[in-house]
């Protein structure tokens, strides 16, 4: 008998509590993974060279950034969600 016929198919005899967990853990990645993109995409638009503290002209620019970044997700979420639903 070889080990990976004693692994219980997927979602069978498997603890509901672990797979909270699991899903949760997967979230957690995918938002970290968002954070990075998002901090990689803006800090190579908006810094130029690397300063011991960011000026208001890099401070700015960080900051329309970001929330341009998160405007698009969400409309790309909110998109994806209707055609989901059919409209």
């Amino acid at each position: 008998m070889s080990f990976d016929s004693k692994l219980p198919s997927t979602g069978e005899g498997v603890d509901p509590e672990l797979q909270g967990f699991i899903q949760m853990e997967t979230q957690r990645a995918q938002f970290q993974g968002q954070v990075h993109k998002l901090t990689d995409l803006c800090w190579d638009q908006c810094v130029d060279k690397p300063r011991d503290k960011l000026d208001s002209r890099t401070e700015t620019c960080m900051s329309n950034c970001v929330e341009r970044f998160i405007d698009t997700s969400l409309s790309i979420a909110t998109r994806f969600q209707k055609i989901l639903q059919g409209n």
